[in-house]
């Protein structure tokens, strides 16, 4: 992690995302800014959190662990993302480790401060109300795919929010990889279920897999495979 110190990268993205209009003007905010080189931790599932954080450049990917040591693939995120909304809200040490995927670029605001001066915001109440309230839906809709569907539905379905060219799906962009182990922990199975799936659809003419991508070769077969289940 290295703090950046450049005022005029910091107006940039706060510009940019519209961040200031989140804040009262009143004062000078005490942001910060820090880069995340890829694989390094952004923040540890189980620490305590100080600051609101804005992701305004890269990819992170979101995971969430037991005591034995496995860990599922929840999402991945992009700009504009907020780290640490349920944490402020709540209370509560960090609950999923969010791990950069390539470069990050993060900008916070103080916990300490958010408290005393923005807390009773309307601009920033409504701003963390929609992030929670996504994360709460999508959250939703994925257990229940994962622990209702068989792994051919969920797959088709992974597929038909992610890929599909009619897809106007925020979540399905967040599920987006072309890991199949990362889709595989996204569907909740392991990974040689998931080639066995695969390789059923590819018989059957739906998909034709190549190195480091899916095509798909019938739309139609697909959807029927998802069985009206999707990802959003």
């Amino acid at each position: 992690m290295r703090n950046i110190q450049d005022s005029e990268l910091l107006e940039k993205y706060l510009e940019e995302f519209q961040i200031n209009r989140m804040f009262h003007q009143s004062k000078q905010l005490p942001y910060h800014m820090q880069q995340y080189h890829s694989g390094e931790i952004i923040r540890f599932e189980g620490m305590e959190m100080n600051s609101l954080l804005f992701l305004v450049n890269g990819k992170a990917r979101i995971t969430s662990s037991i005591e034995t040591g496995k860990a599922l693939l929840l999402r991945f995120i992009y700009p504009l993302s907020v780290i640490g909304d349920i944490e402020l809200i709540r209370d509560v040490p960090v609950q999923s480790q969010v791990q950069a995927v390539d470069e990050c670029l993060v900008i916070g605001i103080p916990f300490d401060y958010i408290k005393k001066y923005e807390i009773d915001n309307p601009r920033l109440l409504h701003m963390l109300l929609e992030h929670v309230s996504f994360k709460l839906q999508t959250c939703t809709t994925a257990s229940r795919v994962n622990l209702l569907a068989s792994v051919e539905n969920k797959f088709a379905s992974y597929l038909m929010s992610t890929l599909s060219p009619d897809a106007d799906n925020e979540f399905g962009i967040e599920l987006q990889t072309s890991s199949v182990k990362e889709i595989a922990s996204l569907l909740g199975t392991t990974y040689r279920h998931l080639n066995r799936v695969i390789a059923s659809l590819i018989e059957q003419g739906i998909i034709e897999r190549q190195k480091n991508s899916i095509q798909i070769l019938n739309w139609k077969e697909l959807e029927k495979a998802a069985n009206g289940i999707r990802y959003k």
